[in-house]
């Protein structure tokens, strides 16, 4: 796999990452996607070795969770389900990948772990981001009024860049010539 393919796999990895019960996890649809096999062959690998997927590994939605899952996402992906889908965390997708054995989970593992780490990353860089400029806020309060308005400017600049950039949307229709620099 190329560099680009990778850090493509990495990217869509990331998009499909939630945060439920405050842990970052992947539901087995998308699991299974990533690793090339049917949800019901990776479910069926959960069930066959449940002790390998201790909570912290893996765990069950409840359907009170489904439910606000669903509205977020606002269609379901999961059509008739008969159970409620698995979440995995970080350590379960990795240990998903081991009881599944093949060749593709065992790549996509290492591209699921990659985006695990650079998720955390952001969040822990947007989170000392936003104390220090709370704590330069505060020590702005005591400047004059023309003074503080230019600094909310600048905030707003700062928050504006901290903000996750917009997905770029294409044209409808035949686009051969987007991106050649024509």
């Amino acid at each position: 796999m190329s560099r680009s393919d990778s850090s493509a796999v990495s990217a869509g990895i990331a998009e499909r990452i939630l945060v439920l019960r405050e842990q970052r996890v992947l539901l087995d649809v998308d699991l299974a996607a990533l690793y090339g096999v049917s949800p019901k062959r990776l479910n069926e690998q959960f069930k066959r070795n449940t002790a390998k997927f201790p909570t912290d590994f893996a765990f069950r939605l409840d359907i009170n969770e489904l439910r606000i899952l669903r509205s977020q996402i606002a269609t379901s992906r999961w059509g008739g389900r008969r159970y409620l889908p698995i979440a995995f965390t970080e350590y379960g997708a990795i240990m998903a990948a081991s009881v599944l054995n093949s060749p593709r989970a065992v790549e996509v593992s290492v591209y699921i772990v990659r985006a695990f780490v650079k998720l955390q990353q952001v969040l822990a860089s947007n989170t000392k981001l936003a104390r220090q400029l709370e704590e330069l806020q505060k020590s702005v309060a005591t400047l004059d009024a023309r003074t503080r308005k230019q600094f909310e400017e600048v905030y707003r600049a700062i928050r504006a860049l901290m903000a996750p950039p917009a997905a770029e949307s294409r044209p409808i229709g035949f686009t051969a010539d987007i991106g050649k620099g024509r």
